[in-house]
């Protein structure tokens, strides 16, 4: 199997690879830093790109990639360039000598994404900055989505940070920061981006891809504004499944096991892997949202089982796929979770 033809860990169901998306939305203020920091030639060695998933993070990697390594600018955004510069159709295809990604490797024997990145991949960060710029300028590693590596190897990235090469950038693509060592967060520059508000995400979706303002608002709000993640929903048809998951529950507040088998279903059959972690996605945030709403309530014990439930399920969902446990027990288990909490909730 090429390359190509291998699911990449660093791309949203239904969508272009990051590489591949030559706007961004909602980010001037972050875009424009990097572009000041970039022009100054003073560049620190190391940048954290932190935000919710979908919301533009490896995107705004990538454009401070091409600006780095010498695609045509374009007049259009602080870090717009031109999509058919030879030097950015060269980045898109990964052959560019002074350009590394690192990320969570294709499991050949299994035949599935590794659920982490190892330290491997870690280890070919020094590599890469050991040699010299093939094209004289700088050389840049993207690491997508750091989060994503395990302790070894997040240790193995801290001779990368200690030592900065010269004109080498790290460019962490980061969803939680706090599954990284203190040792690697404080040695980075941090970008945060923020989604926008659900209206104007709403409002990008009908007018720039054309999707049914009824849609649109339902979209926007299931990915609470991340404009990647809601656009990612809607092409996968994974949107349903929040509409299944509010009807899986009962009039009384509990699980129906129907409504369970369902969407079991729809996350554990062939290339289901997406929807497996969205549908975790959703459990953890109806947890959540229930936990704000009996804490706006005045009900301290009830949100914090909603809020512990929510926790657990973020952690088995981790779990299940570092550890490749199968996929049908664990979210048996992530549901009944979810059951428990409903159950304390309506005693």
């Amino acid at each position: 199997m090429s390359d190509d033809a291998l699911p990449e860990a660093d791309a949203e169901p239904g969508l272009p690879h990051p590489r591949h998306v030559h706007t961004l939305f909602g980010h001037a203020d972050a875009e424009a830093a990097a572009a000041s920091a970039i022009q100054s030639g003073r560049m620190h060695h190391a940048w954290m790109i932190t935000g919710p998933k979908g919301v533009g993070k490896a995107t705004l990697a990538w454009r401070m990639a091409r600006r780095l390594l010498g695609v045509k600018t374009d007049p259009s955004g602080p870090l717009a360039h031109a999509g058919a510069d030879p030097v950015n159709q060269r980045m898109e295809a990964l052959s560019h000598p002074d350009l590394l990604l690192v990320r969570r490797p294709y499991d050949e024997q299994r035949k599935r994404l590794k659920g982490e990145i190892t330290i491997e991949e870690a280890r070919r960060i020094p590599s890469f900055f050991s040699r010299r710029a093939a094209e004289g300028g700088w050389r840049v590693a993207i690491i997508d989505s750091a989060d994503e590596m395990n302790r070894n190897a997040a240790n193995g990235l801290l001779k990368s940070l200690e030592e900065p090469p010269e004109r080498g950038i790290l460019i962490l693509v980061v969803t939680s920061p706090g599954r990284l060592p203190t040792t690697v967060r404080s040695r980075c520059r941090r970008l945060h981006l923020r989604a926008p508000d659900e209206s104007p995400c709403a409002e990008w979706l009908a007018e720039t891809h054309k999707i049914a303002r009824d849609e649109a608002a339902l979209l926007a709000k299931l990915a609470k504004g991340a404009p990647g993640r809601a656009l990612a929903f809607h092409t996968s048809g994974l949107a349903d499944m929040q509409r299944d998951l509010a009807s899986a529950f009962s009039a009384s507040g509990r699980l129906d096991q129907s409504g369970i088998e369902k969407l079991i279903g729809k996350a554990t059959g062939t290339d289901s892997h997406q929807a497996r972690a969205v549908l975790f996605d959703m459990m953890a945030g109806e947890s959540a949202r229930r936990a704000r709403a009996a804490a706006s309530a005045g009900d301290a014990a009830q949100a914090g089982r909603w809020a512990e439930a929510s926790r657990r399920i973020t952690s088995l969902a981790r779990e299940a796929e570092t550890l490749y446990l199968d996929p049908r027990q664990s979210l048996l288990a992530a549901f009944s979770l979810l059951d428990d909490a409903a159950r304390q909730s309506a005693a």
